[in-house]
């Protein structure tokens, strides 16, 4: 019985991330503002006025090692990304003091977001809300989401990695529900 139990909340858990679609190459990217970790106030009309592209990506949280990996390797090869006109920003639900934490960990010298009240999440169509029995699971392995995202919501975004174009579309999507996947700096570069 206890089986099933589980069974039943793991398939619970995955219908909400199986909801979420994402957005498709050649859409039109939703406008965002919104002041990153270093203070700066970011617009995306702004940031492709004078980028050729924003490569936009969206992370779980500091407690994730696939994101920190992530990260790392966008933070390795950013002089590569900068050097062919891109912007990078990063999106997670995290807290402020959070988003900092994995600033540490990963040396990230691009704009970070933190968006509370999931507004670039909801318009880029990647959050998804976790399951309790999930919820419960995590805080097994020590991931508290409450103190990590500093509300009850257990709101977390598919790690989607988006890069727009100089008119505002879509040129990539890299929109995987396998939290482990995620997209490589080569098909990155290879769009701008």
């Amino acid at each position: 019985m206890k089986k099933i139990i589980l069974v039943a909340l793991f398939l619970l858990s995955t219908n909400a991330i199986f909801a979420q679609a994402g957005l498709k190459k050649g859409d039109v990217a939703p406008a965002f503002t919104a002041t990153d970790n270093h203070g700066k106030k970011l617009n995306l009309k702004k940031l492709l006025k004078t980028n050729k592209a924003v490569v936009l990506f969206f992370y779980r949280g500091q407690w994730c090692p696939y994101c920190n990996k992530q990260i790392q390797q966008l933070q390795d090869s950013l002089q590569l990304l900068t050097g062919k006109g891109a912007y990078v920003v990063g999106v997670t639900p995290e807290t402020k003091e959070n988003l900092d934490k994995t600033v540490g960990k990963t040396h990230a010298s691009f704009s970070m977001v933190s968006d509370k009240g999931y507004a670039i999440m909801k318009a880029y169509d990647v959050n998804y809300v976790m399951d309790p029995g999930m919820v419960t699971k995590y805080k097994g392995y020590g991931i508290d989401l409450e103190a990590n995202n500093g509300n009850t919501d257990h709101m977390l975004p598919v790690p989607a990695t988006y890069v727009i174009g100089k008119d505002g579309k879509l040129i990539f999507v890299h929109f995987d529900k396998d939290y482990r996947n995620r997209a490589s700096i080569q098909s990155i570069l290879n769009v701008l």
